[in-house]
């Protein structure tokens, strides 16, 4: 576990906190007047390294500042909070340098940014222990799509985006079959429109407690280890694609809608089933930037491929 302190003063800014994988649509706005849940668990930061490698911004849950204080000045947002546009807003309460961005306005996601320059990790005991994917396997219980509205969560938007990317690099110019399931509900609509004329290619979910089928397919739907962001393993000749852990349960031992008893008016053994399960409006809709930008991070995907996609976005992203 770490600290970050402040490279002035040595101040303490942020509670104990375990490195996880950085979420590549961290910087990305959602919709318009959207309201935003926090984008890191509590006790972790996340540091992106970007295309290059080289360090990048490192993100904190909000929660987890301490010492800093707001600048009065730097108080710039659209309606209902912080957006950062005027640069750092919290500084070390100790010196008073500037330090981090605390964001938190609608269609933004909550988070403080810290300054690379400014501060300073400081290890602090040994290291969280990395779960093993046999102990990852043992919880079955998924993430829902849905926000509480009855609308799709934007992590799971989100993570559709990069999915979705992972996808459309391993089709490689051909098209890809699913399966119906949760998995074709998710991305059939996308995939049907790359190009046909090639033989297809067969993506299928697979993960702890669900076992690659057999043929084996080209590509795997697997769930992304939260702490080292690594996907689960398959073997030779299958391409992983990743999805957040969470929703990779939900979609791999997803929960029918629950029945439940009636109490009169029905006769004995008939089970009612309201109240019916929410319908979002709208169908999932990727976002452009961060299906792009999980796009161009992959190593292998053939610059030519690329090229097509980045040319043809919009009628992969909205079929």
């Amino acid at each position: 576990m770490e600290v970050f302190t402040c490279e002035g003063c040595g101040t303490a800014l942020t509670t104990p906190l375990s490195r996880v994988a950085f979420p590549l649509y961290a910087g990305h706005i959602y919709g318009n007047g959207h309201p935003m849940p926090v984008l890191m668990d509590a006790g972790t930061y996340a540091a992106d390294r970007g295309p290059t490698g080289a360090p990048g911004p490192v993100v904190i849950a909000p929660g987890d500042a301490v010492g800093t204080v707001l600048i009065p000045e730097r108080n710039a947002g659209f309606c209902c909070g912080l957006d950062g546009g005027e640069g750092p807003n919290l500084a070390c309460a100790g010196c008073g340098r500037e330090v981090a961005t605390r964001v938190d306005d609608c269609s933004l996601w909550q988070a403080t940014w810290l300054e690379r320059a400014a501060v300073r990790p400081v290890a602090l005991g040994p290291a969280r222990p990395v779960a093993g994917w046999a102990q990852l396997g043992e919880q079955r219980r998924g993430t829902a799509l849905l926000d509480l509205a009855g609308e799709w969560d934007p992590r799971w938007e989100s993570e559709v985006s990069v999915t979705l990317a992972h996808l459309v690099a391993a089709a490689d110019g051909s098209p890809v079959t699913v399966a119906d399931g949760p998995l074709a509900d998710a991305f059939r609509r996308f995939l049907a429109a790359l190009p046909h004329g090639r033989p297809a290619k067969r993506a299928v979910l697979a993960g702890p407690g669900l076992p690659l089928p057999e043929p084996l397919p080209d590509i795997a739907v697997v769930p992304r280890h939260p702490q080292t962001g690594e996907p689960w393993p398959t073997p030779p000749g299958v391409a992983a694609a990743p999805l957040a852990i969470g929703f990779w349960r939900r979609l791999a031992f997803h929960e029918e809608h629950p029945t439940r008893p009636t109490a009169g008016g029905l006769p004995p053994g008939v089970e009612r089933d309201d109240p019916l399960p929410p319908h979002p409006r709208r169908p999932v809709l990727p976002i452009d930037h961060t299906f792009l930008r999980a796009l161009e991070r992959l190593p292998d995907i053939r610059p030519a491929w690329l090229s097509f996609v980045r040319d043809n976005a919009r009628a992969l992203l909205d079929p």
